[in-house]
């Protein structure tokens, strides 16, 4: 029986070996997609380009203007009204400024003048960031100007925060993680039901069918087979890619975060046998997969913290086991929790993965019939 789960797995690894497309998924998943999920959305504006109009030629006009600094935005350009509409369609500027005349002699007299600030929404990645501070900007510029001095008043009560994990807030440090989170689940279910519907597509079921091999002997060697490519690649891009490349600790147990890592597989590897039992085609176990993947991925509290949702939401989620991991892996990796602590998550995916693998199981002896 060993020997058959460990020869039938070896098929599965060599089989996907010679499949260069899941190959490129696993490597692009667990780098590329890793980075670019952690790093898409600035949580400031980067050299972003900024035109002026300054009709008023004040000296606060010239201190709004020079507040805008390096790194966050480049160097204000001054530029006329024909220049407006023509540098943000081409997208020379992102953001632009009207400056409007009497503005110091406005502010003096205790009126609100009103700047207009024109932005390029296109630019998704500097605008929504960037306009917020703008106007912080020249919220500051101009109260400093009022008070003749730069300085922050004291406040009556001043609440101290400190944050163990993360005390910049850096939201990098929590994308990169989740990513490598939501891509195991993700690309376990993809590579067993992938698998599956290979055996079925290409006549191979038929041979394992007629050799002296079990449908619980195929299902558990296309398990471990594909959990161990999964993890594998997991434990390289959370020590390569979020360790080295974006620079970010791991406080808890790594080990213990693998060990986790394994057990959810070993659910989720179960779900993706099933769905290779319902889908007779690689568009279809896509359309599953896509109809599964997001309500787990958005409801299991790695985008959203599951306090946020509704009460029968959370109950529901609790039967999926991605909520349970993505709880644990947080616990270990942004708190440092220890296996004392993080037990009921480990009992509760083992629980869960217990009951997919039998249903799964159960299914394919049915279809293989």
């Amino acid at each position: 029986m060993f020997s058959n789960i460990l020869q039938l797995g070896i098929k599965e690894l060599r089989s996907l070996y010679h499949d260069p497309a899941l190959l490129l998924l696993i490597v692009f998943s667990f780098t590329i997609g890793v980075y670019s999920a952690a790093t898409k959305v600035p949580e400031s504006p980067h050299r972003a380009t900024i035109g002026v109009i300054d009709e008023d030629r004040s000296p606060l006009s010239l201190q709004i203007i020079n507040a805008f600094q390096m790194p966050y935005f480049l160097k204000p350009v001054d530029i006329d009204y024909g220049q407006i509409d023509h540098g943000m369609d081409s997208g020379v500027y992102t953001f632009t400024l009207d400056i409007p005349p009497r503005l110091q002699q406005d502010v003096l007299a205790g009126r609100q003048p009103t700047i207009q600030v024109n932005v390029d929404a296109t630019q998704i990645s500097q605008a929504f960031t960037g306009a917020g501070y703008i106007q912080q900007i020249i919220g500051t510029e101009v109260a400093e100007f009022l008070r003749h001095y730069r300085g922050v008043e004291p406040d009556e009560a001043n609440a101290v925060v400190h944050m163990a994990f993360n005390p910049n807030l850096v939201a990098t440090w929590f994308g990169a993680i989740n990513e490598v989170i939501n891509q195991i689940t993700m690309l376990s279910i993809i590579l067993t039901g992938a698998a599956l519907i290979r055996e079925r597509e290409h006549g191979t079921i038929e041979h394992l069918l007629v050799m002296p091999v079990t449908p619980f002997e195929i299902m558990l060697a296309k398990v471990w087979s594909m959990a161990l490519v999964v993890l594998v690649a997991a434990a390289l891009s959370v020590r390569l890619v979020v360790g080295q490349w974006l620079q970010i600790p791991i406080n808890g147990s790594f080990l213990l975060f693998l060990a986790g890592a394994a057990l959810h597989l070993f659910a989720t590897t179960s779900i993706g046998i099933f769905f290779g039992t319902l889908a007779r085609s690689m568009p279809q176990l896509g359309l599953l997969i896509i109809l599964t993947l997001i309500p787990l991925q958005i409801l299991s509290g790695g985008m959203t913290p599951r306090e946020s949702m509704p009460e029968r939401v959370q109950q529901i989620m609790l039967a999926a086991p991605t909520t349970h991991f993505v709880e644990l892996s947080q616990a270990i990796l942004f708190r440092g929790a220890s296996i004392g602590i993080v037990w009921p998550q480990l009992l509760a995916i083992a629980a869960i993965g217990s009951l997919f693998f039998g249903v799964a199981l159960s299914r394919l002896r049915r279809s293989l019939n």
